[in-house]
């Protein structure tokens, strides 16, 4: 299944690894705020969420990072790139 199935069927959990910052300025309806910095230090967390996650950032660079390492957790994770495709994908459900 390809990860824009995923996000229009509201499949799993969409994480924005973006800083606080970025974040407050504009995120995907019902995402959480998981900084990649953070990520090592929350991993407990982030294992009690509903998989699969969706990972988002700017680019797609930060997220590609987050989905290496926790895949290395065996947490079932996609990198969904920019936050505004995952958006529009999202929006696509509405």
């Amino acid at each position: 299944m390809n990860i824009a199935t995923l996000i229009k069927e509201n499949q799993g959990v969409i994480v924005d690894v973006r800083s606080y910052g970025e974040f407050q300025g504009g995120s995907v309806v019902d995402s959480i705020n998981i900084p990649l910095n953070e990520i090592p230090e929350r991993i407990e967390e982030i294992k009690r969420l509903k998989t699969p996650l969706i990972l988002c950032c700017a680019s797609g660079n930060r997220s590609g990072q987050a989905q290496h390492f926790l895949s290395q957790y065996g947490i079932e994770c996609y990198n969904g790139g920019s936050w505004l495709d995952v958006n529009y994908y999202k929006s696509q459900n509405i």
